[in-house]
């Protein structure tokens, strides 16, 4: 048994959203009871303790878009780099980098991404990857490292076309024996999912190739409409819009997520909605590649379930919240727009996704659900109850205040000391090998 208490508990549970100095019991990977500390602590009196002193204590983030793959590009120059669009962005930075990935660099992204994710709080990621340099087993590593420190994942390889049919292929079957392997596990902490990079490096082979391939049970993973170019491409070589072509190949659906939808008109919104699949905005890659706002807010309003994800950019999910709400009011110039469709996004979007491949209930405290839980050094100078709670914590926290990570019943993270992790040696070799990439790449 496990008492994190002595805290303000946001619990996100409707029925007893707000507890101004609670607790939350945990016992194996749930959580057994959440109240105030004193009746807890008679309760369960030999429970461990955890301290939150005065601090926040609240469910755990969901990102529903990730790349661990680019986590060697932070600080990176890549000789030549002059983009003048986002094809140039994709080939010059990210294509170039995962083309010279070994499994090595794979596995140490990784690593040094899900220590990123326990310091920010975040403890269930659905990652994106690529490394056309060492495709398979390639999310096999990653899962090595997911398991090494505790965080929930959902994976999948971005299948293309880009690098030749043979490498189409790997990809087709590294996703296919992923998946495999995940519906097998019974942790309710690795699942997998088929995945593609967007529609204009995929062929109808390559997409026809996928379908046959894919295990039932689960979905795609696709980035859709993020670049205008995407949406031209479509246009020019299948005469239809991109998530009609998506619908043609049977891939919408409520297992698939669809990442950014920047360029989606009215008629594949309702596509969406109608076959009930999930989409997930990443606000400030779109702002970093220039792309352009996705209609977000309408793609809410329409019922279509919405996420909110990080794209690799950071992982701080309340750094993306803070900039969904900025580039919204800014992009409709209404200083109304957003204050209820990123919260919403972020704090419920993100847990249906997660809870469409795993088991446990996640996002709330609250007896039954997945103990997930993390404490917040964010002691408020103004009023908190539960009709604020969202405003606190988009204009009060960032993600490196948080203290204390425990997933799945697992304290990963005390006191911002990393449990089980040598997070300094981690580092170091990520360091060396991230040196030996860039070297490897400008020396061509």
């Amino acid at each position: 048994m496990l008492i994190i208490g002595n805290g303000r508990v946001i619990t996100r549970d409707s029925a007893n959203p707000y507890i101004e100095s609670g607790a939350v019991a945990i016992e194996g990977t749930q959580i057994k009871k959440v109240g105030d500390l004193e009746t807890l602590k008679k309760e369960f009196p030999d429970a461990e303790f955890i301290d939150a002193k005065g601090k926040i204590i609240m469910p755990a983030f969901v990102n529903a878009h990730e790349h661990i793959y680019s986590a060697f590009a932070r600080g990176m120059s890549v000789n030549g780099y002059d983009p003048k669009g986002f094809l140039d962005i994709l080939d010059g930075m990210w294509w170039t980098i995962d083309r010279n990935l070994t499994l090595n660099d794979t596995y140490l992204s990784a690593m040094a991404t899900y220590i990123d994710c326990i310091k920010n709080g975040v403890t269930t990621i659905f990652d994106h990857h690529a490394s056309f340099g060492s495709i398979e087993g390639s999310l096999f590593e990653i899962e090595r490292a997911a398991k090494e420190t505790g965080v929930r994942s959902c994976l999948c390889y971005e299948i293309s076309d880009r690098d030749g049919m043979d490498k189409a292929r790997a990809s087709v079957k590294e996703n296919a024996d992923f998946i495999r392997h995940a519906l097998k596990d019974d942790t309710g902490m690795i699942a997998g999912m088929m995945g593609m990079h967007a529609q204009f490096t995929i062929s109808d082979e390559t997409m026809e190739l996928a379908a046959a391939n894919k295990p039932d049970g689960v979905g795609y993973h696709i980035h859709v409409a993020e670049g205008i170019e995407d949406l031209h491409h479509c246009l020019k070589h299948y005469g239809k819009r991109i998530v009609d072509r998506l619908m043609d190949h049977g891939i919408l659906g409520e297992k698939t997520l669809l990442g950014h939808c920047i360029y989606v008109n009215e008629h594949e919104m309702d596509l969406i909605k109608d076959t009930n699949t999930m989409v997930v905005h990443n606000p400030e890659s779109n702002m970093g590649n220039a792309c352009g706002c996705p209609p977000t807010m309408h793609i809410v309003h329409k019922g279509i379930l919405t996420g909110l994800g990080t794209d690799g950019y950071t992982h701080d999910m309340t750094e993306s919240y803070k900039v969904a709400n900025v580039l919204h009011k800014h992009h409709l110039c209404d200083a109304n727009a957003a204050w209820s469709e990123v919260p919403q996004m972020l704090f419920e979007g993100n847990v249906q996704i997660a809870e469409r491949y795993f088991p446990q209930k996640l996002g709330v405290l609250k007896e039954g659900a997945a103990a997930d839980v993390i404490v917040v050094d964010y002691i408020p100078p103004t009023p908190l109850h539960a009709g604020n709670v969202n405003s606190h914590v988009l204009f009060g926290m960032t993600g490196r205040d948080v203290v204390t990570t425990v997933a799945n019943g697992k304290v990963l993270m005390k006191e911002r000391e990393l449990l089980n992790i040598d997070a300094e040696k981690v580092l170091a070799d990520c360091r060396q090998a991230a040196g030996a990439l860039a070297d490897r790449i400008n020396s061509r």
